[in-house]
């Protein structure tokens, strides 16, 4: 059995040494892979477009660093239900105009459920779901129902389809809308205000019994006329049948 040349076994030796220093390099060298940073509710409105007028309102209403730090502080996670630019601009005329500050915010919150649900656990939570805009009688609800892929939100004013979900991953969820999710506390009917009681101005039926009643001047000055004539007359007879 021949051996094995000595020069053979450094060959094969250094050939492994090389190899090892190799991927030693190519390890050092490689990039650790960075955690991944904070969720950013405006990012991803952004890359999926068409939510400029959301985006807006976010940013002005500075929901958009509330979302960020319960994002970051809660176990919960969240849910957001994101009109589309084409779902503001079906509003009636002025309807955004007319709402103060405090109410946009109400109205942006009410898109936002306190807690991540999937599309399958929206359709079979308890309804009404509550959200994080609320009142004096507590938190506003929605309401969730459907069947197999589809899910229909509503909120007593108007209805929806969630049509795509934009990021479906705990602990954030976006769902796209086609429609802005009206509040009945914000949009709800409200009862005509009753006009204030207008006087009464005088019949004319009221003059015409005034003006009836009341004694005409003339007529009482020829009564007491009349009156003192006949007494004069018969003062003067009465003389007259004295001295006969």
């Amino acid at each position: 059995m021949a051996s094995t040349p000595l020069s053979l076994i450094l060959i094969t030796l250094n050939i492994q040494l090389l190899l090892l220093s190799l991927q030693t390099q190519a390890q050092t060298s490689a990039p650790a892979p960075s955690p991944s940073g904070p969720l950013n509710l405006t990012a991803i409105l952004e890359k999926n477009g068409q939510y400029s007028t959301l985006i807006r309102l976010l940013q002005e209403t500075q929901t958009d660093t509330q979302i960020a730090n319960q994002l970051n502080n809660s176990a919960q996670g969240l849910s957001v239900f994101a009109p589309t630019d084409n779902a503001f601009n079906n509003l009636p005329s002025g309807a955004l105009n007319g709402l103060t500050n405090q109410n946009k915010v109400l109205l942006i919150q009410y898109h936002i459920t306190p807690k991540y649900y999937s599309l399958t656990n929206l359709l079979t939570v308890s309804n009404p779901v509550p959200t994080q805009a609320s009142g004096a009688n507590g938190n506003w609800g929605l309401n969730f129902t459907g069947q197999g892929n589809q899910v229909n939100v509503s909120t007593g004013i108007d209805s929806t389809q969630i049509n795509n979900a934009l990021r479906q991953q705990p602990p954030l969820a976006v769902y796209q809308v086609d429609k802005v999710l009206l509040p009945e506390e914000l949009f709800g009917a409200k009862s005509p205000a009753s006009s204030p009681t207008e006087a009464k101005a005088p019949s004319s039926s009221s003059n015409n019994s005034t003006n009836t009643s009341a004694p005409s001047p003339g007529t009482s000055a020829g009564g007491r006329n009349v009156l003192g004539l006949g007494l004069t007359l018969g003062l003067g007879l009465a003389c007259m049948g004295a001295f006969s």
